[in-house]
């Protein structure tokens, strides 16, 4: 039987040992053609798991989809060790090395993901399992529906995520993305429709199917993405009389 969560040609996936609720096993780094995408943290053992992925070669670059800490801290150091390559944190549009940057802001605003062929490494615009946090601070529930459907008109065969196993169903994950985040705004607005009037008396009701006390992490994290409904909804001019207004 086929492996599916092998590895595609010439991509080699290295796991940083930084388990947590919100980056599941660990951040995903990856090495193709000598360019390092999301180098993660600076942990000695993960930096030198790359630094062999890499070899015999060497890193010859290293570009990064969005700053936050569990994908980007250990770049400096790396790129020193490799003699000072880039590290680069391009914009929609741009060609960096072997990937095509396609602007995907929603988890944060300075979120890209990278197109290799029919590969994209996606940061955490797409996970290998579960949803993606989207908070309202830094990132924008609109925006991240707006890069889902980007996404979902290339011409994609394998989504290499941040976090998680490789994704060879992507058009499928990525319509059940788009399917999940309206259909917690449904039970956000019916939350409101049924008298719940404060955060957390919407944020019981609309996630009544997810077990936010398995981990303080999780219902903060909730709390965020209703922040980030809340602002879509308002902004829409869907947010009805009575509902809690976002921070």
């Amino acid at each position: 039987m086929e492996d599916p969560d092998r590895a595609p040609e010439g991509i080699v996936r290295v796991r940083a040992d930084n388990p947590s609720p919100l980056t599941l096993d660990g951040t995903n780094s990856y090495v193709v053609e000598g360019w390092v995408v999301d180098p993660g943290p600076p942990a000695e053992e993960h930096l030198r798991a790359i630094e062999r992925a890499a070899a015999p070669a060497g890193i010859q670059g290293i570009v990064i989809t969005h700053a936050h800490h569990d994908h980007d801290e250990g770049a400096p150091t790396l790129a020193e060790r490799a003699g000072g390559v880039p590290v680069l944190r391009p914009s929609g549009g741009e060609i960096v090395g072997p990937f095509e940057a396609i602007a995907t802001p929603g988890h944060s605003l300075d979120h890209v993901s990278l197109l290799y062929g029919r590969a994209c490494f996606t940061g955490d615009t797409i996970l290998g399992e579960g949803s993606v946090f989207v908070g309202s601070n830094g990132g924008s529930m609109a925006l991240y529906l707006d890069s889902l459907r980007r996404l979902r008109q290339l011409d994609l065969e394998v989504i290499c995520p941040g976090h998680g196993p490789f994704v060879w169903d992507p058009y499928a994950r990525i319509d059940a993305y788009i399917e999940h985040r309206l259909d917690r705004e449904r039970r956000v607005l019916a939350a409101v429709e049924s008298g719940a009037s404060t955060l957390d008396e919407v944020l019981d009701r609309a996630w009544e199917d997810t077990d936010l006390s398995a981990h303080p992490l999780l219902r903060e994290a909730a709390r965020l993405t209703l922040q980030a409904h809340l602002v879509k909804l308002r902004d829409e001019g869907r947010l009805p009389a009575g509902a809690p207004q976002p921070a």
